[in-house]
């Protein structure tokens, strides 16, 4: 019955219709609808396009935001430090994250090539060449020897005419073989295989994004880990200046004691003070050389190797910053199109389980010969062979695994709906985030700059009062301490300001659209197209 429907030309037209008319059952996949946003805070975006004035101290420049600009994909070349491009471009090919990030787009691009293989038939060739040996004395008529006594194709025994051993004693011998070319073809009727590309294909560029991410991280980490990198070294030698500065003031108030001009308490105070600055400096050092280590790794260096030293001065802080609105964030988040494809693939693989419920359709076919020796095989027809078989198979019952399977696919695309919709929250929340962080540090800096310039002049000031006697030691530690901890606050204020100022180009998604290898792999290499006559259920 079965050869008699391969055979109809009308189910081979259906099923060739079916199979090209790229009919894929399952939901096609829509993106989830957002919660509307303008912007990154209450009331208008553009309420804070502008993050303040310059200070009067500091190196570090006003800033402006441009919103909807586009974002360089090299945004670090925006603080015009030749050693931070360097040290950048240099880690992009040591870092092992970034292999790792590479070998898993590899391995996800080719599972897709895999399930792509699908769509077409499998062909096989098979040769089995065998060589039987029958004892003669199974049968009266010996197989292989012919009435007339002569020896059949294939037969390696004597005739008995040519004084032999009698057919009926002698042991015959067969040579036989078989070549063959078998086929087999599962036509994707419901599109199963076509929803499974779909979904491997999803997570290939889910891959795609998480290596572009790898790259934005990576540059992003190293910019924050050279602010650092600056930033301790400028509060250490600021410390240790201070130090050199108390070591000093003891010497003297140690000869001022001496002579007679000063107390064992104005000493004392003078020790205690010279001995807090110095407390300040080992955890300063340790701090410092821990990130030291950390730069190495990020370059993908070894703890033995030498790293380029940053300061303060080196780093301009960009004069304009990219502002995108939340719409086009969605788009640019290289983690949002992570969650995105991750939700598509999930998608697919629905279509995949309601599939494996219906009706599967199996044509196999095979071309062959068989003969006792190779040459006849073929050139005979009496040695051809060829069979063509068409399976078809319905699942009946299965106790509910099939329905439950596909139950369980529909729970796991809508979870990827509700981690997609908390990843792009989240994305809103660390742009915003960053701009209050920008907006607190321009105060911060304007703040700490005017401290700096006061407490120096209350420290002068200070100095010269007591140096005539008119102020005594503890208001001269004060002063001095006070200056100090300003002196200290301007530059962990002016690295903040830098720092956030990188972290904003992350959390805008860092600019790779813009760079050489930006392009997601088409979702559809295939000769025909998936989304032709899908179902909508």
């Amino acid at each position: 019955m079965i050869n008699k429907f391969a055979s109809s030309p009308k189910l081979t037209t259906v099923l060739v219709c079916m199979t090209l008319a790229g009919c894929a059952v399952g939901p096609d996949y829509a993106r989830p609808k957002l919660a509307e946003s303008s912007g990154y805070a209450v009331g208008s975006v553009t309420a804070q396009s502008e993050s303040g004035q310059s200070s009067k101290t500091s190196s570090i420049t006003a800033q402006k935001f441009a919103i909807e600009a586009d974002i360089r994909n090299d945004w670090w070349t925006l603080f015009q430090s030749p050693k931070l491009n360097t040290l950048i471009e240099d880690a992009f090919k040591a870092n092992p994250t970034i292999e790792v990030a590479q070998r898993a787009l590899n391995a996800a691009q080719q599972n897709v090539a895999a399930q792509q293989g699908f769509f077409y038939p499998t062909i096989g060739a098979g040769y089995t060449p065998s060589r039987t040996k029958l004892p003669g004395n199974l049968s009266s008529n010996a197989p292989g020897i012919q009435g007339d006594g002569s020896v059949i194709s294939g037969y390696q025994g004597t005739p008995a005419s040519e004084g032999g051993t009698p057919p009926y004693n002698g042991a015959t011998i067969y040579n036989f073989q078989t070549a063959q070319l078998t086929v087999g073809f599962v036509p994707d009727v419901f599109g199963a295989n076509r929803r499974a590309v779909e979904s491997t294909q999803a997570l290939a560029n889910a891959q795609k994004y998480q290596l572009q991410a790898a790259y934005v991280t990576l540059a992003t980490n190293i910019v924050a880990a050279a602010i650092q990198d600056a930033m301790l070294r400028q509060q250490i030698a600021i410390t240790k200046d201070m130090i050199d500065a108390n070591q000093a003031a003891v010497v003297l108030v140690q000869r001022q004691k001496n002579a007679g001009f000063a107390s064992q308490l104005e000493l004392s105070m003078q020790q205690s003070a010279l001995g807090q600055v110095r407390q300040q400096l080992p955890p300063l050092q340790k701090q410092f050389e821990q990130n030291r280590d950390l730069l190495r790794v990020l370059a993908g260096l070894t703890q033995d190797k030498p790293i380029p030293g940053f300061a303060l001065d080196e780093l301009k802080l960009p004069r304009e910053l990219p502002l995108t609105l939340p719409a086009r964030l969605v788009e640019q988040r290289p983690d949002v199109k992570v969650a995105e494809e991750q939700l598509r693939a999930a998608n697919a693989q629905i279509g995949v389980a309601r599939a494996a419920r219906l009706p599967q359709i199996l044509i196999n076919g095979s071309l062959g010969g068989t003969a006792a020796n190779f040459n006849q095989m073929f050139w005979s027809s009496s040695g051809m062979f060829f069979d063509l078989v068409l399976g078809i198979a319905q699942p009946i019952f299965d106790g509910g695994t099939l329905k439950a399977r596909e139950f369980a696919a529909s729970e796991t695309m809508k979870q990827a709906a509700a981690q997609y919709r908390s990843t792009v929250l989240t994305a809103f929340q660390n742009v915003a985030d960053t701009l209050h962080a920008i907006e607190a540090d321009t105060r911060a800096v304007e703040v700490a700059d005017d401290l700096t310039v006061s407490s120096k002049r209350a420290y002068d000031l200070t100095q010269r009062q007591h140096a005539n006697g008119y102020l005594d030691r503890l208001a001269l530690i004060n002063a001095q301490q006070t200056y100090q901890q300003a002196l200290l606050n301007s530059t962990q204020a002016q690295a903040n300001r830098l720092g956030d100022s990188a972290a904003l180009f992350q959390a805008l998604g860092g600019g790779w659209w813009n760079g050489p290898e930006a392009k997601v792999p088409d979702t559809n290499p295939l000769p025909f197209d998936l989304n032709v006559a899908q179902n909508q259920d």
